[in-house]
This record gives structure tokens, C-alpha cells and sequence, in this order.
């Protein structure tokens, strides 16, 4: 089973835990049990939100409220606080967080003209991370996803995986959400109508 799972632990940086520019409540006591759960696979894969200073998803670049939403050529965006800029001590992984065992570092929102939630695709749904083809070349069929957060990066790297045929698992006591206007709910119940499963680690 470990030869064919991978562990795809979602965006465990700095600025999403404690202090951080987009902190996700109680986001940091997730490292602790992550690196318990490395330790069951033997593909490990890391995801990394790399934005640039003049990212379009930053509310600050829009001269708007964060949180607020625009259209983008791709769909309706939501403004972040400015977050994981590139070289900064906010987009390194926690201090505590085991990255020795990792395979692959993939980062995402490189592109300053489109945000990228999922592992998988940016947010306009056709430009690709490559980590599709990595897995496949990989003969793996089972994602197990924990991270940062629940309600976003997390559910839609599950949603994508499906789609694309795998065999999906959210280690949901491995998660946090942000939980904007109820996204947390509706996370929950879009992944269980798709099939993906939702499970404990501990």
C-alpha cells in the first residue's frame, strides 16, 4: 500500500500558522502529527504557496478589502492579505515541520496573473503544476492530503485529484479551515458528494 500512496502535506508555512500574515487557527499544532503520519509513507510531496510581491490575488494590489472578491479572466477571485511572497521568512515551512523525508517541493501562485489553490492546476483550471504526471510515473493511485487549509488549497488539490482519477483521502484531523463565508460546510459536503474520503489519522 505505501508504494502506491503518497502523502501530499498542503502549504504547512509560516504564514498560515501562528502570527503569520494569514493564520489559520490552531494551524501550527498540525506539524506535530504531520510528521508522525511521514513516517506511513513512503512518497512524500510538499506543496509551497510562492507568490510574488505584485501578485493579482493580493487585496493590496487591488486597492481594495481584504477578503472582498473580483473578476478575473478566469472567474471570481478572492483578495488575500498579502501572503508566502517569495524569499520571505512568512513563505518558509515551519520550523518544525520534518521536510527531510519530502520527494518533491512543489510551489504554486508563481504566477503573478493567477492565483493556485489546488496541487494540481492554477486557478484557471487548465494550467498545470506537473504534478499529475509525476504521480503517474510514479504508479500511484492514492493521495492522502493534510494541511493548510481545509477549506481551500486542501479541498481543491482533493477535488482536482479525483477528477483526475485518483483515489482520494483528507486526513481531517490534519487539516484547518479558514472558513470564509461558511466554506468550511461547504467544503465538507462537496468532498463527500465527489467521494472523496474523509478520515482521521489519529
Amino acid at each position: 500500500m505505501k508504494m502506491s500512496s503518497a502523502l501530499i502535506i498542503i502549504d504547512m508555512q509560516n504564514d498560515f500558522c501562528h502570527g503569520g500574515a494569514l493564520a489559520v487557527k490552531d494551524g501550527e499544532k498540525l506539524v506535530g502529527p504531520i510528521n508522525d503520519a511521514q513516517e506511513r509513507f513512503d512518497t512524500i510531496i510538499l506543496t509551497q504557496d510562492w507568490h510574488p510581491e505584485e501578485h493579482s490575488s493580493f487585496a493590496s494590489n487591488n486597492s481594495a478589502e481584504v477578503y472582498s472578491n473580483i473578476e478575473m479572466d478566469y472567474g471570481s477571485q478572492i483578495l488575500w492579505p498579502d501572503h508566502c511572497i517569495q524569499g520571505s521568512i512568512g513563505a518558509n515551512f515551519h520550523k518544525n515541520l520534518n521536510t527531510n523525508n519530502s520527494n518533491l517541493i512543489l510551489r504554486k501562485g508563481c504566477n503573478p496573473k493567477i492565483d493556485s489553490y489546488s496541487a494540481f492546476f492554477e486557478n484557471d483550471k487548465t494550467t498545470t503544476t506537473g504534478l499529475e504526471g509525476y504521480l503517474v510515473k510514479k504508479k500511484i493511485k492514492r493521495l492522502y492530503l493534510c494541511g493548510l487549509a481545509f477549506d481551500y488549497c486542501v479541498f481543491y488539490s482533493a477535488l482536482d485529484g479525483i477528477n483526475l482519477g485518483f483515489d482520494v483521502f483528507v486526513f481531517q484531523d490534519l487539516t484547518k479551515a479558514i472558513n470564509l463565508k461558511n466554506s468550511e460546510k461547504l467544503a465538507r459536503k462537496t468532498m463527500i458528494e465527489k467521494g472523496i474520503k474523509l478520515i482521521n489519522f489519529i
